[in-house]
């Protein structure tokens, strides 16, 4: 039998992980036992978003792990358990736990560990590092009982674990030994322009000084005392002063490394042991650099992959430092020669101190783009990073100036050569992409936008917009166009509609399956009119047209809404009476209400009357609108809760009750950062926070679970509600038949940006229209049930059949089931009664 070779895998990060995927895509699992030792509790997860984890997310939801990955591909990974020695000569590693794990070849990457200056007082109680999630929960845990906090570092985590600490309710300082913030990534105008919007947030700054000493009482961290001679008053310490290679185990096993640190390889990430690899931060590249960034990373790890599977592949011999990031909810992004370090080199900056934008671009004698920074405003980021070592159509000073202000040219990324590279996390270029149709198959083909995500906006403008955009056969209009003419020409028919607007050949028809829905749902959102009216009851579909959901067998299920899911002990008994009378399957649903199965058309009425005398209502379960909004119990009864979200709920449910949209909207609202209610899997979704509330949009935990995008913090209640109510009427007015708000946004030029210009900035003039239409919807909110009930013309449709309205319908059969009902499905076809006629 042929022997296997085994490949040992040092460390499990984002880099980590991205090596065992390089080695699946190769089929080098499937040739070879893969074993993995991580120091971590945890699979990879994204460090890049660790302090999303402050805004309500999950560890889980960080994981980069895909479920399954490691049996599919029979890798053996131990957690919890770090390498502590190699045996170069035995090619051995021994595990923390006592694994001896022989190899063929070895890869490290153990990444780096934070810089925590020599100063007295460093391991007091009180002082953290911010690197993993495990020092991020005990950050959370030890803020419970402080009031101020001081980060020793002013770069991209330092700023990072600053808004950390902000967001959990602390006076919050920022020591930074440069003279500027960020002083790697920006210039001295870019750091200004930085610092006085993150001073403006309410940040405490000092530049240009360092720690001295960590003051103490009794072991605990009370102050920090600085090399200017001030004190800081202070409960808790996070150190970001930059971090080291984690080159230890390279040492003691006798590998090479730099002066500086950082373990010595080739172009093809080789050590001076050709049997092993050193991957990411914890290796010094060939150009004598180590890269503290996760695109080079993923770059070597890849190289790293190419070469065991044996692959001819361009080696490692250098990477793109450009970065784009958002801290404190200001952008910044770097690319290029930053700093104009090139001789002859020329600046061209745009700078507006009271906006906070600062732009700077620099280019050498002949106007080739050498690099830039921009603060404040980094639209412009996705199309000038890939322009960098080239001549721009237009003059440098276009590119900066903001519209209106003297630049008449707008590039597209159709400008840009196909072997641009637009992802600079996966090293994707245009060509690449442009082979692509869509954005979720340029994600699954080439992982471009999977990264930091800033390359969508380009991505999405490279892809081909189909010929012919409209709904369907009958109307040359996107739901979007249609939603405008029918709010601007006031229509209330769909006949009127298909009349003037529809494509000529379908005009004086019928129409089809896929717009009539549509534009009764568009008639619904303006109106607000019962739904079973006229003509409007032909274009409603199945669910709809009887106000109730139809199951397998043809009997429908109905559910009342409990708007938070606050129930009574009294209105508890009346859905038990109502279930056992009738004969229904009861179930609890995952949005906190009860959902009773079973019920024949017949029977609908008869339910609802029931429900509505003891003071329920329609929950719309049957409908293209507002489902439910989920809550935990927030501070009323739960230790950890900071708001009361059960009362959020509710007032969010009663005001979004009956809300017609593209299509279903779910929502949460959790009490606290522990995020029980699960509000990042909804539509949208509010957790609460000490100074209020965060919002949350676009997620979705349906067949493609999509986590929600932070649209807004620390919101009052009436900031959040009028968040809302603009988030939710934008999005009915340019969203999709049947799309999703997680798909709407992803397709959203501009993506979660734009919308936040739309919404918060009001960058369109629109919010006060949204707000209104808002307000209308609230203020002619009808209960379809009791509608119906109060009218003996419409409870005329709720039989089963039309010539025979006592008759139930034979075919609608149960058997039982674990002390209740379920359908009978061994019924395949059932003559209905003589001479009736089946609706």
């Amino acid at each position: 039998m042929a022997h296997m070779p085994t490949i040992v895998l040092v460390g499990h990060g984002m880099v980590g992980q991205r090596f065992l995927e390089g080695l699946a895509e190769r089929g080098v699992t499937e040739r070879a036992r893969v074993v993995v030792l991580c120091e971590e509790p945890r699979p990879a997860y994204d460090r890049v978003r660790l302090t999303s984890y402050f805004d309500g997310q999950t560890p889980d939801g960080l994981s980069m792990v895909e479920d399954g990955f490691m049996a599919r591909h029979g890798i053996e990974l131990h957690l919890d358990d770090p390498a502590e020695t190699i045996d170069r000569e035995a090619r051995t590693v021994t595990s923390r736990a006592g694994r001896v794990i022989a190899y063929d070849t070895l890869v490290l990457a153990t990444g780096s560990y934070p810089f925590v200056p020599p100063v007295p007082g460093k391991d007091a109680k009180g002082c953290f590092v911010y690197r993993t999630i495990e020092d991020l929960l005990a950050i959370e845990e030890y803020a419970k009982t402080a009031k101020t906090g001081a980060v020793v570092g002013g770069g991209l985590l330092g700023l990072e674990a600053a808004g950390a600490l902000k967001g959990l309710g602390l006076e919050t300082h920022i020591v930074e030994f440069a003279p500027r913030l960020m002083p790697v990534q920006v210039d001295e105008g870019g750091g200004a322009a930085l610092l006085r919007t993150i001073e403006n947030m309410g940040l405490i700054v000092h530049t240009g000084t360092g720690t001295q000493e960590i003051v103490t009482e009794d072991g605990s961290v009370t102050g920090m005392a600085l090399s200017d001679g001030s004190v800081i008053d202070t409960d808790l310490v996070v150190f970001s002063a930059g971090v080291r290679p984690r080159d230890q185990l390279a040492r003691d096993c006798g590998l090479t490394v730099g002066e500086r640190g950082g373990i010595a390889v080739d172009e093809r990430c080789r050590t001076s042991d050709p049997a092993v690899y050193a991957i990411g931060e914890c290796a010094l590249a060939a150009d004598g650099r180590v890269y503290g960034l996760v695109a080079p990373g993923y770059e070597m790890a890849l190289t790293a992959a190419a070469t065991i599977a044996e692959e001819e592949a361009t080696g490692f011999t250098g990477a793109d430092m450009s970065t784009k990031l958002k801290l404190l909810g200001v952008d910044v992004a770097s690319f290029g020669d930053a700093h104009g370090t090139a001789e002859g080199c020329l600046d061209v900056v745009y700078s507006d101190s009271r906006s906070g934008i600062y732009k700077k671009l620099v280019v050498d004698g002949d106007g080739v783009l050498l690099g830039g920074v921009l603060v404040g405003d980094a639209e412009s980021y996705g199309m000038l990073r890939p322009m960098t070592g080239t001549k721009p159509p237009v003059a440098p000073e276009q590119l900066v100036l903001p519209a209106g202000a003297g630049a008449p040219v707008t590039l597209g990324p159709s400008a840009l050569p196909d072997d641009a590279i637009i992802c600079s996390c996966h090293n994707v270029t245009k060509g690449a992409i442009c082979a692509c149709s869509s954005l979720p198959e340029v994600k699954k083909c080439t992982k471009a936008g999977t990264g930091c995500g800033s390359c969508v906006k380009v991505i999405q403008q490279l892809l081909p917009k189909p010929a012919d955009s409209g709904m369907c056969g009958c109307f040359s209009y996107t739901r979007s166009e249609l939603y405008e003419i029918v709010r601007t020409m006031r229509f209330t028919s769909y006949a009127e509609l298909l009349d003037s607007h529809g494509r000529e050949e379908a005009r004086g028809g019928e129409g089809c399956e896929i717009c009539k829905p549509a534009v009764a749902s568009i008639l619904a959102s303006l109106t607000n009119e019962y739904i079973l009216d006229g003509e409007r009851a032909a274009l409603q579909d199945t669910n709809d047209h009887f106000l109730a959901n139809m199951q397998r067998n043809g009997s429908y299920s109905i559910v009342p809404r409990i708007p938070g899911g606050e129930i009574t002990p009294e209105k508890l008994i009346v859905i038990g009476e109502v279930a056992r009378d009738f004969g229904l399957y009861t179930k609890i649903t995952g949005g906190q209400r009860i959902d009773l199965f079973g019920a024949r058309v017949d029977q609908l009425p008869q339910i609802w009357t029931r429900l509505v005398d003891a003071g329920f209502e329609s929950g719309h379960a049957y409908g293209k609108s507002l489902r439910t909004v989920k809550s935990c119990v927030g501070q009323t009864w739960c230790r950890y809760g900071v708001q009361d979200s059960v009362k959020m709920a509710i007032d969010l449910e009663l005001r979004y009750r009956g809300l017609r949209a593209p299509h279903k909207l779910k929502s949460a609202v959790s009490g606290c950062a522990r995020e029980c209610a699960e509000a990042q899997s909804k539509d949208f979704g509010v957790i609460a926070t000490a100074n209020g509330w965060n919002l949350y949009v676009g997620g979705n935990g349906g067949a493609t679970p999509r986590h929600a995008d932070l649209l807004a913090q620390d919101l009052s209640d009436a900031e959040l509600i009028r968040l809302i109510d603009r988030f939710l009427m934008f999005y009915i007015r340019t969203a999709d038949r049947l799309e999703r708000t997680a798909t709407w946004l992803e397709r959203l030029e501009g993506g979660l940006d734009h919308l936040r210009d739309v919404i918060v900035h009001d960058r369109l003039g629109l919010c006060d229209e949204l707000e209104a239409q808002m307000a209308a919807h609230v203020a002619s909110y009808h209960d379809e049930w009791a509608e119906t009930l109060n009218d003996p013309e419409r409870l005329r449709r709720f039989v089963s059949f039309v010539n025979a309205p006592d008759a139930p319908d034979p075919s609608v059969k149960f058997v039982p089931e674990r002390g209740q009902i379920k359908p009978d499905l061994t019924i395949l076809t059932l003559e209905p009664l003589e001479g009736a006629s089946a609706r």
